[in-house]
């Protein structure tokens, strides 16, 4: 017995010590970000457009703006897709068609970013002659709908097989079985794998270089090139000027923050599923 007891610690210490390791470098990006870009964050730095080169000032705030249009563009084209290809995959797995499905959702998350950007460079930009919002999300999309897909398939197959013979025991049709019963008993899980998604792609840059490009200016149309934030990190981060590389470790902060805080929302507003 006391053997036991002794190995049953040394165990649990051993998996408290590999999650600390774990949590190192997180806490280390964490802290790295944060000590070299809380000084650039002001009500300026929020609200305001790039300074002209060479000057000091200026802030992202049309970036910001930027990137919430084309999460948010992207979001209504990658959640419904990619919710419906997850159903398809977990609840009609059988079907010919899901087969497929499931080796093309398995591709495409495996293609890198920059060549996604490249094909929708081809497929958007040059046959309309111009960087645009549409072309983005589109880039973008194609990267968060297999996210999503992958996610919701693996979330569904968590619920028991008893939960759904129970619903079509009652007589509900299998499509109200799926919706009222096996995506709400999901919800939790799978709101939590769309920010995921969404975490995902917020931090892309090679895509958006092929397709919204950047911008100057504040958001100008749907049409138009349009700013984000990752690559205005990128413009300040590549440029010689001390100024806007401290704007490029704020805006990363940005990025971090805005990840930690959807990822908080969920925690506290999102209801917690209750055992019996």
């Amino acid at each position: 017995m006391i053997a036991r007891h002794w190995l049953n610690r040394l165990f649990i210490s051993g998996i408290c010590l590999l999650a600390m390791i774990a949590l190192v470098p997180l806490f280390s990006v964490l802290f790295y970000v944060i000590s070299h870009g809380a000084s650039s964050l002001s009500l300026e730095f929020f609200s305001s457009l790039p300074a002209p080169v060479g000057e000091i000032g200026g802030g992202i705030g049309h970036a910001i703006l930027g990137s919430v249009v084309l999460i948010s563009m992207c979001s209504l084209i990658s959640i419904p897709l990619g919710l419906g290809m997850g159903i398809l995959l977990s609840e009609y797995s059988q079907k010919p068609v899901s087969r497929v499905l499931g080796v093309v959702v398995e591709l495409l998350s495996s293609i890198p970013s920059i060549v996604v950007g490249l094909f929708a460079y081809a497929l958007v930009v040059r046959p309309f002659k111009g960087f645009s919002a549409h072309a983005g999300a589109i880039a973008l999309s194609m990267i968060m709908i297999p996210l999503v897909a992958r996610t919701t398939e693996e979330m569904l197959k968590l619920v028991p097989r008893s939960v759904r013979e129970a619903g079509l025991a009652l007589g509900l049709p299998k499509a109200r079985v799926i919706v009222s019963i096996v995506l709400k008993g999901s919800l939790r899980s799978l709101t939590v794998g769309v920010i995921l998604a969404v975490a995902r792609i917020a931090g892309e840059t090679a895509p958006l270089l092929f397709t919204a490009f950047a911008s100057q200016h504040w958001f100008q149309g749907l049409s138009e090139p349009l700013a984000s934030i990752p690559v205005q990190i990128y413009t300040y981060a590549v440029s010689p000027y001390e100024d806007w590389h401290a704007k490029a470790w704020g805006g990363a902060l940005i990025l971090i923050l805005m990840v930690l805080g959807l990822n908080l929302l969920i925690r506290i507003f999102l209801p917690r599923r209750k055992d019996g």
